[in-house]
Parts: C-alpha cells; sequence; structure tokens
C-alpha cells in the first residue's frame, strides 16, 4: 500500500543533518546532557529543536529502539544516522554517542571518587535525580498527545499505558517481560485495526 500524498511530501520536505559533521556534534551534545536517562532530550533535540522527524515518527521509532537489544538511546542514534548517511552515519552517531561524554564521565569518575563523602556533592546528585525524573515524566507526557493520531484510538493506548504501568512499578515484572506481553497484544491490535480500516475504506 503507497504511503498517504501528503505523507510523501512531508517527508520529502523535512530537515535533514546537512553533513556527518552535524550528526557527530547533535548526538555529542545529546549525550552530554543525559542525566538520568536521555529521552527527555533526544525527544526535544530530533522534534523540536532539529525537526528531523514529527512527534509521532519519533515514538514509533522509540518503540522500536526499545524492543531492541542494547540501550535505546544508542539504538535510536543508529537509526537516525543510517536513515540519511547509511552506515557511515550510523558510525558517527555512535561515536558522537560515545567519545566526548566517555572522556567527561572520566574525569568526573575521578572527582567522585575524591569527594563523593562531602554532603554537599551528596545533595547536589540528590536533586539531579530529581530533575531527570521531572524531565522523563514531562517528556512521556509531551509524547501522549502523538497517541491521538495512533490507530489502535486513544482508549486502547491509554489503557496498554496504565497495564503497562501496574506491571513495571506494582508489580516489579521485568521490563523485557512487559514489552513481549503487550507488545504482542498492541502489535496483533493494531494490525487488526489497519486491516479493519482498509476493508472498510
Amino acid at each position: 500500500m503507497n504511503p498517504p500524498q501528503d505523507r510523501v511530501e512531508s517527508n520529502a520536505d523535512r530537515a535533514k543533518p546537512e553533513s556527518l559533521r552535524e550528526l557527530f556534534v547533535f548526538f555529542s551534545l545529546l549525550a552530554l546532557q543525559g542525566f538520568g536517562g536521555i529521552v527527555a532530550f533526544i525527544e526535544r533535540g530530533l522534534v523540536v529543536q532539529k525537526k528531523w522527524m514529527t512527534r509521532e515518527e519519533f515514538l514509533e521509532d522509540w518503540a522500536v529502539a526499545r524492543t531492541m537489544p542494547g540501550p535505546p538511546a544508542i539504538n535510536m542514534s543508529i537509526v537516525i544516522g543510517a536513515r540519511h548517511f547509511g552506515v557511515i552515519g550510523s558510525i558517527v552517531s555512535v561515536s558522537g554517542m560515545f567519545l566526548v561524554p566517555t572522556g567527561v564521565v572520566l574525569v568526573l569518575a575521578v572527582l567522585y571518587a575524591q569527594f563523593n563523602d562531602q554532603p554537599q556533592v551528596v545533595d547536589a546528585l540528590r536533586g539531579m535525580g530529581s530533575v531527570a525524573a521531572g524531565l522523563i515524566i514531562a517528556t512521556g507526557l509531551r509524547l501522549l498527545t502523538a497517541l491521538r493520531s495512533n490507530v489502535m484510538g486513544v482508549t486502547v493506548c491509554a489503557l496498554l499505558a496504565v497495564v503497562s504501568f501496574v506491571l513495571v512499578a506494582l508489580l516489579q515484572w521485568r521490563v523485557m517481560y512487559v514489552l513481549l506481553l503487550l507488545g504482542i497484544v498492541a502489535c496483533g491490535y493494531a494490525y487488526w485495526c489497519i486491516r479493519t480500516r482498509d476493508r472498510s475504506a
């Protein structure tokens, strides 16, 4: 089935990285901001600042990155790099995620080993944890707006989100099991919704 014409036109006019250098710098700066989780920064960078994708596209790609082996942020950088520059783009994106941040982390690790018993350092880290949690929650709420166009409907998406929260946060299920269980259910129901919509069109 061919994609809608407006989707094709929007993809053709979409902003994209102009060079491998821009890709490397973007992911380097992104990784340096990722205290306590990078999802809050990667969504803002790709959707709001760079406009390399829409919020709906980010949600779809992030879901794929979450189900692949390895850290989701790394998987996402591979997807974005390959989409625009092929294999070389993936290598450059991953390099950006690792090279500069690794040097910074090594310096911070040395400093932390020397000053980790200081009350000011402990309080500062606790404060950073609260900020990181707030950023992740805010990003999750912002991504909810993308579900309005989801083929399954807002009600089903909300139900899946609630069930996921209960299984992970309250019942302490492993995320992998939740992804397998609810992911299969969601994929099956979405496929049924698409087939039903196509038959009625």
